[in-house]
């Protein structure tokens, strides 16, 4: 059976207000539970005391309605990434994006990035960070100018020992001729190759790199391919 996306959008809203009225009155009803239970457990006979069994049922009664509302939330997050993210997302497929995030991916000795300063630089420092959070690769780069500029790592820590492919970090820190920081932006730049979900997130694939879809900013296709003066040759050219 396929799955209507515009149904299933239109109904993703009533879902969140039937959970969230659902919760609402277990709140409700657990808060009264318990003011009833202290009471009872207050003026119980000494001598004959009530059964904790039945408060220990209701109790895990509520604990299953709550989890039951809970997987109600998921299933209602699924739909609407479904229905929306998904759907979007794979539309970008084939084409070039520019993403906002300062991660990328490792591959065959290569990671690009591009960093956006506010404003012309005296003095910067980037940092080449790993899953860890540790400094594997430093330099310092001076008078770079205001705008985009394209920085590539080749893998490679201080000592020259090649890392292992993955997803990196880049940091940027720049500064004027005043010491003062200056602001900017780090993106990754490339052709959109796929579109998977995890953990309830819609990811792209770009060089290589789970980007999430929402941190795209441009979309462009990919630059016609240049024909080459064999391609352009007619019938008639090749057989004279």
């Amino acid at each position: 059976m396929a799955i209507d996306p515009t149904a299933a959008a239109a109904a993703a809203p009533a879902a969140a207000s039937a959970t969230g009225s659902g919760k609402a009155r277990l709140a409700e009803n657990f808060d009264t539970f318990l003011s009833l239970l202290t009471t009872q457990l207050k003026n119980q006979d000494p001598l004959s005391p009530m059964d904790a069994n039945q408060f220990t049922a209701q109790i895990v009664q509520m604990t299953g309605v709550e989890q039951q509302l809970l997987t109600n939330d998921l299933l209602q997050k699924l739909v609407t990434n479904t229905a929306g993210g998904v759907a979007t997302a794979v539309g970008l497929i084939g084409k070039e994006v520019r993403a906002v995030t300062s991660d990328a991916a490792l591959q065959g000795g290569n990671a690009e990035w591009i960093y956006k300063l506010d404003s012309a630089a005296a003095d910067v420092k980037v940092e080449v960070l790993d899953s860890t959070g540790k400094v594997v690769h430093a330099e310092a780069l001076a008078d770079v100018t205001a705008g985009d500029h394209p920085y590539s790592w080749n893998g490679k820590d201080a000592l020259g020992h090649k890392l292992p492919d993955g997803t990196y970090t880049l940091r940027v820190a720049a500064k004027d001729a005043s010491g003062k920081e200056i602001g900017g932006s780090i993106f990754v730049d490339g052709l959109v190759t796929g579109v998977e979900q995890a953990d309830g997130k819609t990811l792209l694939t770009i060089n290589g790199g789970k980007v999430p879809w929402e941190t795209v900013n441009s979309v462009r296709l990919p630059p016609e391919p240049q024909q080459t003066n064999a391609d352009s040759q007619t019938p008639s050219d090749v057989a004279a």
